[in-house]
């Protein structure tokens, strides 16, 4: 059986690699990663650190930051006995309510102390900030600011209680 072997591709053995060809490709081969490289081999720190990007205080908002739908202010101070109906009376008055987050401690069904409200625009946010801060809520002093905001260097990072987060 093994005399009547039939070499289907001949010459396949034959292939001949040229090793100094290979290694020239090698070299002249930069790696590229990302959009926007066609035809450029070095990069500097300044093509990405100078480039022109959308302003973050485009409405004049300080280092108050906009979440994905709308502004949100967080109530710290809110009594245990509050109820959502109480929170929204108290902040309504200041623009359309978007939602409400009253959130309730699992163990005794009591407010934790903390309410998250969201506005439409910043200026119905700000006038309920600058309206409730220090002010007396279900005889509890409250206090008010934005949820979300710029930390030194830009990136937003949230001002609610807590600790660290990694």
């Amino acid at each position: 059986m093994a005399d009547n072997f039939v070499d289907l591709d001949p010459g396949a053995d034959d292939m001949v690699i040229d090793e100094d060809r290979t290694t020239r490709i090698k070299a002249s081969v930069t790696k590229k990663k990302g959009r926007g490289f066609e035809g450029k081999t070095d990069f500097s720190r300044d093509d990405v650190t100078g480039g022109k990007f959308e302003a973050l205080d485009a409405e004049g908002t300080g280092k108050a930051q906009r979440s994905v739908e709308g502004w949100i202010v967080i109530v710290s101070g809110v009594h245990e006995e509050a109820t959502e109906e109480d929170v929204t009376e108290r902040f309504a008055e200041y623009g359309s309510i978007k939602n409400l987050h009253l959130n309730l401690d699992r163990r005794t069904g009591y407010v934790k102390g903390y309410a998250l409200i969201e506005y439409d625009t910043y200026k119905e946010a700000k006038a309920a900030i600058d309206g409730t801060a220090g002010t007396e809520f279900l005889g509890q002093k409250v206090s008010a600011d934005f949820a979300f905001v710029r930390g030194p260097d830009g990136p937003s990072t949230s001002s609610g209680g807590g600790g660290h987060r990694r």
